[in-house]
């Protein structure tokens, strides 16, 4: 393989809002550099997933290495294509950090978004060079003037490209700018010191194990030699490495300031952390120093995963840990349910990555499941000063041994065209949490900031949004830290018994209203019994909210056809009393389906 100068090798990505086109501009960089065959190439080449076409999002980064000739030198081009949407910032984040620019990418008819600023922002703190597109600019709607004031209005002051990525409109000379302002990695890197490499993200091979995608920064890298990891602490022997092209393709060696991969042996993919640094395993006596302050990525979303048949429970667990091979961000554990029967309590890191792995178990592993609604961590100190970590209504303890709960809160930023101010002030007020600030990116566009709970915004607030809005607005959110509330345990019982799966943690002035919601959709949902059922919503040995469902009718006497009063009577009486045995030594018994229709909010 030709060495290549490092002066000539060119890392950048394309950030952008969810459906702006990110994934149709990587395909025809593709296809200018002849880096995948024209009769090999279709739609969204670099998104894998079948879940990814349909969604039209991309849900795992996807690298590539592609050579393009300019001005009579040949370069070496190594594009990340990242996850869009806020749930996956920690590996955007780490991506960014693997480049030096960033293509900034806004649709002409939908203008700046949530996750365009999100983005912006990551971008920034890592230095970036940023040179922003406008794409779709063919399209009727197309509002380029106006979305060039949005751009310009974020502190962008450079040029502007107007370009068409799925005609491919000024799409070459974009790829020209990206050689010429984005400055090659020759200054960070030096060949000569000892290996050094940053994860960007990570996979599993069956046959060659964890697959550690990498920036490599100082020193070189070849098949066969000793490697460590300085977070985890794993070592590892070099299988291989290699480059995407964009499939693996093994090379001799990896050089300070390239982009690929390092087939690693290892069979545990939590070994290899997206945000690690790799070193070599001799090190000569030298301090190796991280590249970047490695943080464990925290799940903040908890719900439950039970199979609608309980055989399934070990297919569920075989379905998990292989999930988990690709996606060191999900995090679960086995559960009892005296209602639900065993599951797996899961850690997510939002509510799209949670829907992602539901839908993934459901197609890929056909599985039936029973979803619990989402809560999120709370931070809980007791009497005695002892801090813990509370992931379900469960495991809160009695109000009498807390002396303090917290909760995550979160900056919640939207935007949205300036005629549906009024609503969104209106549905952002119901959170409970602060206004803080408006700022109007145009005329017609403005971004709201509030501060809020996480809680509030999990479940149905992005849905209530849309509606409010009639889908023109977006949102994005990051974690500000823990604010302390008087949270309480709510729990809901069918004829005196208390169901785990119906249970949550409401703050105390909103109790009431919540337990009320849903005891009346468990009163539509629940099939009468032969008995009377009392549905209660209970705080702490208090009752808040009652309903009731009435029995089920049964006309004992419908084969008299005559005779004295008392007989029928007798047969009425009878029916009582073998009601009032029912309801005293009975339970109700909930089909699953009622579950469904109960946790969806």
């Amino acid at each position: 393989m030709l060495i290549m100068d490092q002066k000539y090798i060119r890392n950048f990505c394309i950030i952008a809002h969810i459906d702006h086109g990110k994934s149709t501009l990587a395909d025809r960089f593709l296809e200018l550099t002849k880096t995948v065959e024209k009769r090999k190439m279709r739609e969204q080449y670099l998104d894998q997933m079948d879940l990814e076409r349909e969604r039209g999002i991309t849900i795992k980064l996807q690298p590539v290495r592609m050579k393009y000739e300019y001005k009579g030198e040949e370069y070496m081009l190594n594009l990340i294509d990242t996850p869009g949407h806020v749930d996956f910032s920690y590996e955007v984040s780490r991506s960014l950090a693997a480049v030096e620019g960033a293509i900034l990418l806004v649709d002409a008819t939908k203008g700046v978004q949530a996750q365009t600023l999100a983005n912006l922002y990551l971008a920034r703190q890592q230095n970036l060079v940023i040179i922003p597109a406008i794409n779709k600019i063919d399209l009727p709607g197309s509002r380029v003037e106006e979305v060039e004031k949005e751009i310009r209005n974020l502190g962008i002051d450079s040029e502007i490209f107007k370009i068409s990525a799925k005609d491919g409109l000024n799409v070459e000379a974009l790829l020209q700018t990206v050689i010429e302002k984005i400055p090659s990695p020759a200054v960070a890197g030096d060949e000569k010191k000892l290996f050094r490499a940053l994860v960007f993200d990570s996979n599993y091979d069956s046959y060659k194990g964890v697959l550690a995608y990498i920036r490599v920064v100082d020193g070189e890298i070849k098949r066969g030699e000793k490697i460590s990891f300085l977070a985890s602490g794993a070592k590892a022997e070099v299988l291989e490495a290699g480059i995407f092209t964009p499939a693996l393709s093994a090379v001799e060696k990896l050089r300070a300031g390239e982009i690929g991969y390092l087939a690693t042996g290892l069979k545990d993919v939590s070994l290899c952390r997206v945000g690690d640094t790799i070193s070599s395993l001799f090190t000569r006596g030298e301090i190796i120093k991280p590249l970047a302050e490695y943080q464990e990525p925290r799940p903040m979303i908890f719900a439950s995963f039970y199979p609608a048949e309980g055989s399934d429970f070990d297919v569920l667990k075989e379905a998990l840990s292989k999930l988990k091979l690709s996606d060191a961000s999900l995090v679960y554990e086995p559960e009892h349910s005296e209602a639900l029967g065993r599951g797996f309590k899961c850690g997510f890191l939002g509510m799209l990555h949670m829907e992602i792995v539901t839908e993934r178990l459901r197609r890929e592993y056909g599985l039936g499941l029973i979803v619990t609604t989402p809560s999120v961590v709370y931070r809980l100190m007791d009497n005695s000063g002892i801090e813990r970590m509370i992931y379900s209504p469960q495991e809160l303890p009695d109000p009498s041994k807390i002396r303090q709960i917290e909760e995550p809160w979160i900056k919640l930023e939207i935007i949205t065209p300036g005629e549906y101010l009024g609503s969104v002030m209106k549905l952002t007020q119901s959170l409970g949490g602060n206004y803080i600030d408006t700022q109007y990116l145009t005329g017609e566009r403005v971004v709201i900031v509030y501060e809020a709970p996480l809680r509030e915004i999990i479940v149905d607030f992005y849905d209530r949004l849309k509606g409010a809005t009639s889908g023109y607005a977006s949102m994005g959110y990051e974690l500000t830290g823990w604010h302390k509330n008087d949270l309480v345990r709510l729990d809901i019982l069918v004829a005196k018994d208390p169901i785990e799966a119906f249970s949550r943690i409401v703050p105390r002035d909103k109790a009431h209203l919540e337990g009320k919601g849903i005891l009346e959709k468990l009163k539509e949902v629940l099939p009468p019994q032969l008995f009377s059922v009392a549905l209660q919503a209970v705080v702490g040995g208090k009752i808040l909210a009652r309903e009731d469902i009435k029995a089920r009718r049964k006309d004992v006497t419908g084969y008299l056809y005559g005779g004295d009063y008392t007989r029928k009577r007798k047969l009425l009486e009878k029916q009582k009393r073998g009601k009032e045995k029912m309801r005293e030594a009975g339970r109700v018994n909930i089909p699953q389906d009622v579950f469904l229709k109960v946790l969806k909010k």
